[in-house]
C-alpha cells in the first residue's frame, strides 16, 4: 500500500506532458567540531511553505513502486554518465514527482523508487578530501580537464562505506570509481557527533579523521595513473563533510535523486550551513541526453543550477575564495554568506527553530534570480 500524496496542479499542461517527458578500519567518519549542530540542523523539521523538503521527497518515494538495488544496478547504474543540478522548490517537486512516477506515462511506465529493506529514503554523509591548497577545487573552479573528487561515502542507515573517486570525461561526462571499505560503520551515537567527553585539548586530527590509508592512496594512484597518467596528490585531509537525505526515482536509463536536508560543514574549520528546507536539489543522471525529469522542469521554468555539494558548499562556507561560477547558486541554496569567523554553534540540548537561520546566516529563500549554464 502506498502512502497518500498531495495533490497538486499538473506540472505542464496534460496535452504537452508525454510530448515533454520524449521519450571502519579503513578511513573512518569523519565530523567537524560542533557537529551535534549539523546534526540538529539536518534534523529540523518544518519550513515556510508548510511541507519541507524532506517530507516531500519521502512521500514522494512512498508513493512511487519500489525498485530492488540489484534491478537499479542491472537497468540504470550509470557509472559514466552526465548530471544535471537543479534547485527546485517544494511544490514544483511534488507536482513533478506525482507526473514522473505516473504509472500511466508512455514510453515504459512511471519512475520507480529505490527500495532497500522496506527503506526509501536513505541519510548519506560525506567527507571530501583535498589538499591544503584546495587543489580539487580549484581544478574544478578552473575548469581544469583533468580535474576529480575525492571522498568517502557512508550510508548512515546500513553502515555501508564506499571510497570514491569522481573523474570528469573526455565529453564532460562524470566517471566514478568506487571501492567497498571494511567494516560495517560504527553506532549512530559516535556517527552523530564528537565524543561528548572529548578533552578541550583533544587533537583536531582525531575529531576531523585521518586522511586515506595505505590502501585508499594505492587506489587513487592507479585510478588516476590509469584515467589521466598523472601522480595522486600528496597531503590529503578531510576538507568538506555533507549530510543529507535522499531518494533515488528510476527509469530505464535515468537516474533523478532527490536530495532535502543538505547541511555542508567545514571540516578544517568547524563551520556549517544549512540549504532551505523548501528546496529539494534534484540530480538528473543520464547517459546524454536529456531525460523525462529535465524536460517536465525545463517546461515549468527550472533550469539547471551551476552547483555541486562541494564547490557550492565551500562557495557559501568561505565567501574568500574565488567561487564566482557557483556564488548565485549557493546564495539561494544557502542564503548569504556570513562575515569571515563567523561559526555555527547550538545548544547541544535543544534543536533550532525549524524556520530560523543557522547563526551567522540570514534566512533563505525568497525570488532569485534564474541562475544560468548546466551543473559544474
Amino acid at each position: 500500500m502506498t502512502a497518500a500524496r498531495a495533490t497538486a496542479p499538473p506540472l505542464v499542461p496534460a496535452t504537452d506532458i508525454h510530448r515533454s517527458a520524449g521519450g571502519r578500519g579503513v578511513t573512518g567518519v569523519h565530523r567537524a567540531p560542533g557537529a551535534r549542530a549539523v546534526t540538529d540542523a539536518l534534523q529540523a523539521p518544518g519550513s515556510r511553505t508548510g511541507t519541507d523538503a524532506r517530507q516531500a521527497v519521502t512521500d514522494a518515494a512512498h508513493a512511487a513502486v519500489p525498485i530492488s538495488l540489484g534491478e537499479v544496478n542491472e537497468r540504470s547504474a550509470l557509472l559514466a554518465r552526465f548530471d544535471r543540478s537543479y534547485l527546485v522548490p517544494v511544490r514544483t517537486f511534488l507536482r513533478l514527482a506525482e507526473q514522473l512516477t505516473d504509472s500511466r506515462r508512455r514510453g515504459g511506465g512511471g519512475f520507480r523508487a529505490l527500495t532497500i529493506d522496506g527503506r526509501r529514503a536513505f541519510r548519506y554523509h560525506s567527507t571530501y578530501y583535498d589538499t591544503p591548497g584546495l587543489r580539487s577545487f580549484h581544478d574544478h573552479r578552473q575548469g581544469r580537464r583533468l580535474r576529480f573528487k575525492i571522498r568517502e561515502r557512508v550510508y548512515e542507515d546500513t553502515g555501508e562505506r564506499q571510497f570514491e573517486i569522481k573523474l570528469k570525461g573526455g565529453r564532460g561526462d562524470t566517471v566514478k570509481h568506487r571501492r567497498l571499505l571494511a567494516g560495517a560503520g560504527f553506532p549512530p551515537d559516535v556517527l552523530l557527533d564528537v565524543p561528548p567527553d572529548a578533552p578541550p585539548d583533544i587533537s583536531p586530527d582525531v575529531l576531523l579523521g585521518t586522511p586515506p590509508d595505505a590502501d585508499c592512496r594505492a587506489f587513487l594512484a592507479r585510478t588516476l595513473c590509469h584515467a589521466y597518467g598523472i601522480d595522486a596528490p600528496e597531503g590529503l585531509a578531510p576538507s568538506l563533510g555533507t549530510d543529507y537525505l535522499r531518494v533515488t526515482l528510476v527509469a530505464d536509463g535515468e537516474r533523478v535523486t532527490c536530495d532535502a536536508g543538505l547541511v555542508c560543514s567545514d571540516l578544517r574549520t568547524g563551520r556549517a550551513v544549512r540549504c532551505d528546507p523548501a528546496l529539494v536539489l534534484v540530480e538528473v543522471k543520464t547517459a546524454g541526453h536529456l531525460g523525462a525529469a529535465d524536460r517536465l522542469l525545463h517546461a515549468c521554468g527550472v533550469r539547471p543550477a551551476v552547483f555541486t555539494k562541494y564547490c557550492g558548499g565551500f562557495a557559501a562556507l568561505r565567501p574568500s575564495l574565488p567561487a564566482n561560477r557557483w556564488r548565485r547558486a549557493a546564495a539561494r541554496a544557502f542564503g548569504a554568506p556570513s562575515p569571515p569567523g563567523a561559526a555555527l554553534s547550538a545548544d547541544r540540548g535543544s534543536a533550532p527553530d525549524p524556520g530560523a537561520a543557522l547563526p551567522g546566516y540570514p534566512r533563505a529563500g525568497g525570488d532569485w534570480p534564474r541562475p544560468r549554464g548546466g551543473a559544474a
